[in-house]
């Protein structure tokens, strides 16, 4: 490839090389639904992937709590109760509660596709739509995260010219 690349041809030449090297990228947050995707992503703020799963896995598969309906008819306190590990959980038990009554009374309990309607979710801002966005129906989706928008500057490897 000689002289300069395109933008477009940088960026399948990084996306190549980053999947040679690290394989497919894979969502961290362990989920069977795409609601399951959501709570998991609501909780994932200021919090770690490792701690979210912790209190997923008890949550969604020893509880069996994992349905807009349970999250809607519970007490605030009991999912506060759920979640406290992973930190600012009366905020995070509002915004679950909040998007599970919505999704019941405007989608009758499925995740929309629609960006705009995923905004006016609670608790769900354009990086929790894009991830479920991404990982529900594989849609193509701008970053948010700081440290991933930061990668291609770190990424060092250049092309290798034609001989």
């Amino acid at each position: 490839m000689g002289g300069k690349m395109t933008k477009k041809e940088k960026v399948k030449y990084i996306l190549q090389k980053m999947e040679e090297k690290f394989g497919k990228p894979k969502c961290a947050l362990n989920f069977e639904t795409p609601f399951e995707l959501l709570v998991a992503v609501i909780l994932s703020a200021q919090c770690t992937d490792k701690r979210v799963n912790i209190v997923t896995e008890k949550m969604f598969r020893e509880d069996k709590i994992n349905t807009p309906e349970q999250f809607a008819s519970m007490e605030l306190s009991e999912i506060e109760e759920l979640i406290r590990s992973t930190g600012f959980y009366k905020n995070k038990a509002k915004n679950i509660q909040k998007a599970a009554r919505q999704l019941l009374e405007k989608y009758n309990g499925e995740l929309p596709k629609d960006m705009d309607k995923l905004l006016e979710l609670g608790g769900v801002g354009r990086k929790t739509a894009n991830v479920v966005r991404g990982e529900i129906w594989t849609l193509p989706v701008r970053p948010q995260d700081r440290t991933f928008l930061q990668l291609p500057q770190s990424f060092h490897e250049r092309p290798q010219r034609a001989q």
